[in-house]
């Protein structure tokens, strides 16, 4: 049997602290901390804990050549764990699950460094709304006596006795839809968006509006977001909770031809809803959640390796976020984009591989409510008292 290293490895010597009573009786804390290893890799659902050997044994066993597993100083059980979990890849037909596992994040053309960092920052099951909550610093007041002064909002550099004034130009009606876009907190969970609402917001944001063929089987679109290379890899995966003639549960948006393909159902959506989100109970209310998933591959095909690839991934949705937020705005819906979001059960929910078609961040519409509950961040005054 012939094995390599998996294609991309970070390994972690992280200081774990313990409680021992011997420690304690001996005058200390009781609490001792130790160096463990940790093994991560991109197609891990989590870190491997590792012995320090084995740490050392997997920086002599390379990504690319094969060599004898024989000739490897690593056997017995922690070999085989290492096997099972696709930390080493061997030609056995016996692991073969794991090795196209391995061939297939070749495939997409990751830059090493951020496809670990893409791994580690995954969620799965988290309430960080009610984590915050208990902490105490879900408030301004909060945050300012749990963690002191913020920087100031407005940064001074240079000579300010050099400042040159600017001219106030006259405002126009997009100033006023950039100032009446807030964040949505507060949702009307007894009404429905109108369909004609709903389907203009999706083609307005996600639709392709042009599209050229650049080369044999390269087709350019045309978007209202701007994308690096123009390649437009992030996809619209959709929680429908409360949209006029539209049944609620999970879709993907077709963006050539500005329709809905519904999957496979989840047993309660609400729930669901609330998951995604990681317990934002106010983002989970809304009438539609759009998932911001990028297809790496689409935009690794050109940026090959790249250090910048995972970048500007992050960069295409943050662009349809505001696309959606300003769009929503001027429909008189309310908006919100997060990235506190549970990317695991995502991922399960609607088929997704995290290093092939991960989430990023949630986005969400619908009608705002009458009345505040969960208090919302509207320093001008546009939005509330409503």
């Amino acid at each position: 049997m012939k094995i390599r290293r998996c294609a991309v490895l970070w390994l972690e010597p992280r200081e774990v602290a313990h409680f021992e009573l011997d420690a304690l009786l001996a005058g200390g804390t009781g609490v001792v901390s130790a160096i463990q290893w940790f093994a991560h890799a991109p197609q891990l659902a989590a870190p491997l804990e590792i012995e320090a050997p084995i740490a050392e044994a997997l920086g002599t066993l390379g990504p690319s050549e094969w060599v004898e597993a024989a000739s490897w100083r690593v056997d017995g059980d922690a070999f085989a764990e290492l096997l099972a979990h696709g930390i080493v890849v061997s030609d056995d037909a016996g692991h073969s699950d794991q090795r196209e596992v391995d061939d297939r994040y070749r495939e997409q053309r990751w830059h090493g460094l951020a496809s670990v960092w893409h791994a580690a920052s995954r969620w799965s099951g988290l309430d960080a709304a009610g984590e915050v909550a208990e902490a105490g610093v879900n408030t301004s007041a909060g945050l300012r006596d749990a963690h002191g002064v913020p920087p100031p909002a407005l940064h001074e550099r240079g000579d300010a006795t050099q400042r040159i004034a600017l001219a106030r130009v006259s405002r126009t009606p997009l100033d006023d839809l950039f100032d009446a876009r807030t964040t949505c907190r507060n949702f009307d969970t007894g009404s429905l968006v109108p369909q004609a609402q709903f389907a203009q917001l999706l083609e307005r944001v996600f639709g392709a509006r042009g599209g050229v063929e650049a080369a044999d089987d390269f087709e350019v679109l045309k978007k209202t977001s701007p994308s690096g290379g123009a390649l437009h890899p992030t996809e619209a995966y959709l929680i429908v909770q409360r949209v006029e003639g539209i049944a609620p549960g999970l879709y993907h948006y077709r963006a050539g031809d500005h329709a809905l393909q519904p999957l496979a159902p989840v047993d309660d959506l609400a729930r669901f809803a609330w998951v995604a989100v990681a317990g934002q109970r106010w983002f989970a209310d809304a009438h539609v959640l759009v998932v911001l998933a990028p297809r790496f591959h689409r935009n690794f095909w050109k940026y090959r390796n790249h250090a910048k690839a995972y970048r500007v991934t992050i960069l295409d949705v943050g662009h349809l976020s505001q696309t959606l937020l300003l769009s929503a705005t001027e429909l008189g819906l309310g908006a919100f984009v997060t990235a506190a979001i549970n990317e695991a059960d995502i991922e399960e929910a609607f088929g997704l591989t995290s290093f092939v078609d991960g989430p990023l961040a949630v986005c969400g519409f619908g009608i705002r409510a009458d009345t505040m509950v969960t208090s919302e961040f509207d320093p001008n005054g546009n939005v509330w008292p409503r």
